[in-house]
């Protein structure tokens, strides 16, 4: 009978699609795997990444209950509250999900986040299937390697996904064939536009023909040192010599013009409109069906991050993106008006909804009644009044 027992190594079943490794360690260089740090030296995929997740984080995550709004408003300890969750939605957007750890004290109220980068986690799906569980590379020596981490534990938010919602899916794979067409595309033109300007001009000289090649050589270094030497002043020729400047051939300007395609193909894969990072867009399109529209394309990344926050806290939490559209509240006071206007708010339910977001103060004074002037009024008397008391007089007097 053996002394020690061994227990089972294999904690979980593995869920990462075999296929993207082997894509990264195609020997035929045909991979389909795009670093992010190499997307993000592509301008527009960093310009509408940075836009996409500091517009997220400009919204207000609102929870029912306090300690979770607590928690959510005070994420970390190392970074302030726009900074970390800009992080988590753009590791979100760029890899299809992103990690972050829960520090709990000993009653299992939050403490902290710590964010993870995915090269950090590792999930595994239970072996019977009733959830999953992580193995973490943390940072801290003190801490290291923690295995079988509850899913409890973890914040996992997760786009696309292609086995059921464990994982998340990057939206750079597809834009894998459009970043090797840039890259070719911004090869071939620098080649082209070297090639081009290679020259700056010709200088022609009369009876050419006698001069060998070491003389033009020569005489070319000349006319360069004179030129940098003028200090971009006129440039003396005799009656013998004659220059003409080069110009950018008209296909290489064409080629640079037709370079910026790529931008189109790569909002379209986050389904924003490519005027997002300064392209054509919609041009029949207004501002406010264009702001409805990035609206849209933002409540779906919501969606996802509640889902997920709603799902390991409690407190019924709501991304409200009106700051993201509407910074200034003006447009949300023009709505209140307009509701007020046609009865369907009273004064006192507009003043209401104005302070709980912020737009008025909540300790605002009364409105101050207007105060009635009293003017005097000068009675002029009825001519039919005065006959009648003249007559009534006359009486008097006879009878007297």
């Amino acid at each position: 009978m053996p002394v020690f027992r061994m227990g089972k190594t294999n904690l979980g079943l593995s869920i990462n699609d075999d296929s993207d490794v082997l894509n990264f360690l195609a020997p035929s260089g045909d991979s389909k795997y795009v670093d992010v740090r190499t997307a993000l030296k592509n301008s527009d995929i960093y310009s509408l990444i940075y836009q996409l997740s500091a517009d997220l984080a400009d919204a207000h995550l609102v929870a029912d209950s306090s300690r979770t709004q607590g928690i959510l408003d005070h994420p970390s300890n190392t970074a302030n509250v726009h900074a970390f969750w800009q992080s988590m939605f753009a590791q979100l957007l760029l890899c299809g999900e992103a990690f972050a750890y829960r520090w709990r004290n000993p009653n299992g109220t939050d403490t902290q986040w710590e964010y993870l980068r995915p090269s950090q986690v590792t999930p595994f799906l239970l072996e019977d299937g009733s959830g999953l569980i992580y193995n973490v590379s943390f940072d801290e020596p003190n801490v290291g390697v923690v295995q079988a981490i509850p899913q409890s534990d973890m914040i996992h938010i997760r786009l696309l996904s292609k086995n059921g919602g464990k994982t998340g899916m990057s939206p750079l794979a597809s834009l894998a064939d459009e970043l090797a067409i840039r890259d070719a595309s911004n090869r071939l033109t620098l080649t082209a536009l070297g090639r081009s300007i290679m020259a700056p001009g010709v200088l022609s000289i009369t009876k050419g023909g006698l001069l060998n090649g070491k003389m033009r050589a020569k005489r070319s270094r000349e006319f360069m040192e004179q030129m940098n030497d003028s200090n971009s002043g006129p440039i003396v020729l005799d009656d013998l010599e004659t220059y003409k400047p080069l110009e950018i051939q008209g296909n290489v300007a064409q080629l640079l013009n037709q370079a910026n395609w790529t931008g189109a193909q790569i909002a379209k894969v986050y389904g924003v409109s490519d005027s997002v990072i300064n392209g054509q867009g919609d041009q029949q399109s207004s501002i406010d069906m264009m702001n409805a529209n990035y609206l849209q394309s933002l409540s779906r990344f919501a969606r996802s991050i509640t889902g997920e926050l709603n799902d390991k806290l409690a407190g019924n939490i709501k991304m409200d993106l009106r700051p993201v559209v509407d910074p200034t509240g003006d447009a949300y006071v023009t709505n209140i008006s307009n509701l007020q206007k046609n009865g369907t708010l009273a004064a006192n339910q507009a003043t209401w909804l104005l302070q709980q977001a912020g737009y008025l103060p909540e300790e605002l004074p009364e409105k101050e009644k207007p105060q009635a002037q009293v003017q005097a009024v000068q009675v002029v008397p009825n001519s039919n009044d005065t006959e009648k008391g003249g007559e009534d007089d006359d009486e008097d007097s006879d009878q007297g």
